[in-house]
């Protein structure tokens, strides 16, 4: 063999440089990733399709650096095939329109990312006045995965082999016109009751509004006014300089004060939070934020509470996701309606409820804190599941714990004016924990969500009904808990009801919450809840449905303590009933 090499003239270093060279070749073609498509459709302010329109796709990434040139055909759709998945700048331009720019459009591979891309002329806000808004219509049939801007919406679908990019554009048409500017609520009771920093339980009602600004810039106005007993109201403003909540900044401004009672008592707070999301190469993804709040009660009390999350995407289906996060702020509301138009208007409305609680701890106010950090793996199962795995830690500083009853007749407690219940300052705990959450779309009607979650919470020493309001906190210590809930998610397409219920089982006393990270990104609140909304016959230009939420129908969970004029339930999750009537338009 040595002869031949040197008869040859190829010696043994030169065949391994071949061998070398063809197996790095088919490395490099196993790791070359699949593209993605981008299709799109351009219209005017009256939905009419604008034929000639330039439209430039410029990739995020500073290694990609050639953008691609396209021009709309005569139905105003543009199309690219093959872009190697990450994070996108769309501009369009079209003589005659202001120009159109979109940020952040995420193309991932073997997926279509549909955009609707709607320009604006000079005198769009006449045209407007002088327009009769189109009726909304249903669109049940669209299979939404992404939802964001109502103006310029990237929407990622699951199409079929028979589905052309033509007929998904028609699809998005016919789901998304007529998207909702206002909605009006006429609602009585609180879903926290038990701080004074929450909406009153009581009725009241509530108005937010979607106002564009500039091509693309939203501004959600919010408000909220309880005028039974004693007058409390909030005011919010949300401000999307890209007009969407999932990518780009948001800015929110909230504003509350409540007047307890007629001894003169007020409460007053202000809440400010920046928050946004950057994309780093094509598969990191940064969300970041930070809110400030103040508040005035008997003195003053402040707190900064930053957050931060990156996924990090392994491959199509694998992907990691670090958390590091200020707790203590209020959870995600449950809201069985998952219709886009009104999921932007009832985001601005829950910012009015969105205080973390008021406790009193050594003679001044303190906010409920705490932190959470997290490392997590998701996976995808198929096309419509995925499968997450945490593990966590959880330091809380000002642990909020609920009451009910009679006067517990010790300091410390702050008593709701609204509701007859008291909170006040568990102390400290620190914890490790897990989780585990199941997500599938049964149907295109119907989404289960199941989570399993081993984490730390407080609980009273002794037997219940025996430990004396006295020594009530040296009776409070940390435990773990085991728990497990179920959550559906369902909608009846011909009555247009929409239905969400859930339960959560947990496997010993608990005064706190449970994976109170998890409980607010899953909305899986303690024990039986269920919410209804029917949608009524209609009247005039707008929707009218019927709203009704309950939570801990069972009042399971409650702990009987020895209180100075009687009998004390210390309360991890109030029985409530919130209802009432909404209006969107």
């Amino acid at each position: 063999m040595r002869q031949e090499w040197l008869g040859s003239g190829v010696g043994p270093g030169t065949l391994w440089a071949a061998l070398l060279m063809v197996l790095a070749g088919n490395a490099s073609a196993q790791a070359k990733p699949a593209y993605g498509k981008l299709v799109g459709v351009v219209r005017d302010a009256s939905g009419t399709p604008q034929l000639g329109a330039a439209v430039q796709v410029l990739s995020e990434v500073s290694s990609v650096s050639k953008p691609s040139d396209l021009i709309t055909n005569t139905q105003g759709i543009f199309h690219q095939d093959r872009l190697i998945p990450g994070l996108y700048t769309i501009r369009v331009t079209l003589a005659g329109f202001l120009p159109t720019l979109q940020q952040h459009v995420r193309v991932s591979s073997n997926l279509t990312t549909v955009l609707r891309i709607d320009l604006e002329s000079m005198f769009a806000s006449l045209d407007q006045l002088r327009r009769r808004p189109s009726s909304p219509s249903d669109g049940d049939e669209w299979k939404w995965v992404l939802r964001s801007s109502v103006a310029m919406r990237p929407v990622l679908q699951w199409l079929s082999d028979d589905e052309s990019d033509a007929e998904a554009l028609a699809t998005d048409d016919r789901a998304a016109s007529g998207p909702a500017r206002g909605r009006l609520e006429f609602t009585s009771g609180a879903r926290r009751p038990g701080s004074i920093t929450n909406q009153a339980d009581a009725a009241g009602t509530a108005f937010a509004y979607d106002q564009k600004v500039g091509a693309i810039g939203r501004l959600f106005l919010a408000s909220q006014a309880s005028y039974e007993r004693s007058p409390a109201a909030g005011f919010a403003t949300i401000w999307l300089p890209a007009g969407s909540f999932d990518s780009g900044p948001q800015t929110t401004v909230v504003l509350r004060e409540s007047k307890l009672g007629n001894n003169g008592r007020t409460f007053q707070g202000v809440r400010l939070d920046q928050s946004g999301r950057i994309g780093i190469g094509r598969r990191v993804t940064l969300r970041y934020g930070a809110e400030y709040i103040n508040a005035s009660f008997d003195g003053s009390a402040s707190s900064l509470r930053p957050r931060a999350e990156m996924e990090i995407g392994v491959d199509d289906r694998w992907s990691a996701i670090l958390v590091f996060a200020a707790q203590g702020g209020a959870p995600a509301f449950p809201d069985p309606e998952d219709d886009p138009r009104g999921l932007a208007l009832a985001s601005a409305l829950n910012q009015l409820d969105a205080f973390p609680a008021l406790l009193w701890r050594d003679g001044h106010p303190v906010f409920e804190s705490g932190w959470h950090e997290e490392v997590a793996a998701r996976r995808k199962l198929g096309s419509r599941g995925t499968l997450q795995l945490a593990a966590f830690r959880d330091d809380s500083d000002h642990t909020a714990v609920y009451a009910t009853g009679a006067d517990p007749g010790v300091s410390g407690f702050v008593g709701d004016f609204f509701s007859h219940a008291f909170v006040t300052d568990g102390g400290s705990f620190r914890s490790w924990g897990a989780r585990a959450v199941l997500q599938e779309k049964v149907t295109e009607n119907i989404d289960v969500t199941a989570v399993y979650a081993y984490a730390g919470a407080l609980s009273l020493l002794g037997e219940p009904g025996f430990a004396p309001m006295d020594d009530f906190r040296d009776a409070l210590h940390g435990v773990q808990r085991q728990s497990f809930a179920t959550n559906i998610k369902a909608r009846i397409p011909r009555s247009g009801t929409r239905i969400a219920a859930g339960y959560k089982w947990i496997n010993g006393s608990a005064l706190s919450s449970v994976d109170g990270y998890g409980e607010s990104l899953y909305q899986d609140a303690p024990y039986l809840s269920l919410g209804v909304r029917q949608a009524l016959p209609k009247i005039g230009a707008g929707r009218w449905e019927a709203l009704a939420e309950c939570q801990n129908l069972l009042a399971q969970g409650y702990v009987p303590v020895n209180g100075r004029d009687g009998t004390v339930l210390l309360v991890p999750a109030f029985r409530i009933f919130r209802g009432g009537l909404s209006f969107q338009f």
